[in-house]
């Protein structure tokens, strides 16, 4: 079998259509002795491996041997079944790869809008489970100030002057603050902050349009709204919820794990067998 450039398996009724090199990724596995015929599970039966194994677990054991990562669908549940299949095969540091299921399984990110429209200003507080979400959040998040000369807060006129940017305000890793609007300072100017959100290139300064704006990114992003309430009618604070399905990483094999040493394989094997 090694003078062939592909090999063809079988498997449960599913052909799979592969390099030799890929399935001798770890020489001690069973797939690595099937191409020398030295194990009766799999049978060549016209130029193909008969393998009576699922083939849906088995096409991540095909991306496994191919990326030497685990990466899984959002939905994925079959965590034991892959990593029985996994043990079947001998490919023991996949299956230790799928112990670590905390690590591959979808994670549920919380998302915390709160907005609180004044006269002449409106207020936001972000907070998020995820603080690197928060982190990128800030980064597409610029707050501008300058002076209106009596201008109302509804204005579409900007200053004259160069806007000056407003470092957002972060209370911790989980959460920022920030505002918009016109405030008046002495005399009969005003002064104002604008709010522009990446990708848009627009500077808001009516909280309502800068609320919508936001919204519109979120949902774009992957967030859905779970709900709406008010959080204090004295305030006016309303308070808006998003959640996400966050994609698991994906797990990959140390170098020192490939190749195997006989020793470990023989080690992996026997814990195996003793657990059955």
């Amino acid at each position: 079998m090694s003078g062939r450039e592909v090999v063809a398996l079988s498997v449960g009724g599913v052909r799979f259509v592969t390099r030799p090199c890929t399935l001798l990724q770890f020489p001690e596995s069973r797939l690595a002795r099937m191409l020398g015929g030295d194990d009766p599970e799999f049978k060549l039966v016209n130029g193909e491996f008969f393998v009576d194994r699922d083939a849906g677990l088995f096409s991540y054991i095909m991306d496994f041997l191919r990326t030497l990562q685990v990466s899984l669908p959002a939905d994925f549940s079959d965590f034991q079944r892959l990593r029985r299949e996994a043990e079947f095969y001998e490919l023991y540091p996949l299956a230790e790869l799928l112990g670590q299921e905390h690590l591959l399984k979808p994670r549920l990110e919380i998302l915390e809008v709160r907005f609180s429209p004044q006269e002449m200003q409106a207020f936001f507080r972000i907070f998020g489970s995820c603080s690197s979400t928060v982190e990128t959040l800030a980064e597409q998040i610029t707050v501008l100030t300058g002076q209106l000369p009596g201008q109302a807060w509804s204005s579409p006129f900007l200053s004259q002057k160069p806007l000056i940017p407003l470092p957002l305000e972060r209370p911790s890793h989980h959460d920022m603050v920030f505002q918009c609007g016109t405030d008046c300072s002495a005399g009969d100017r005003f002064v104002a902050r604008y709010v522009s959100i990446k990708p848009d290139n627009r500077m808001l300064i009516n909280g309502t349009n800068v609320l919508g704006l936001l919204m519109d990114m979120l949902l774009k992003d992957g967030f859905r709204l779970i709900s709406t309430r008010t959080v204090s009618s004295d305030e006016k604070v309303e308070c808006y919820s998003f959640e996400r399905t966050q994609r698991p990483a994906s797990l990959s094999i140390a170098a020192n794990q490939h190749p195997e040493s006989s020793g470990t394989v023989q080690a992996r094997r026997s814990r195996v067998q003793k657990g059955k």
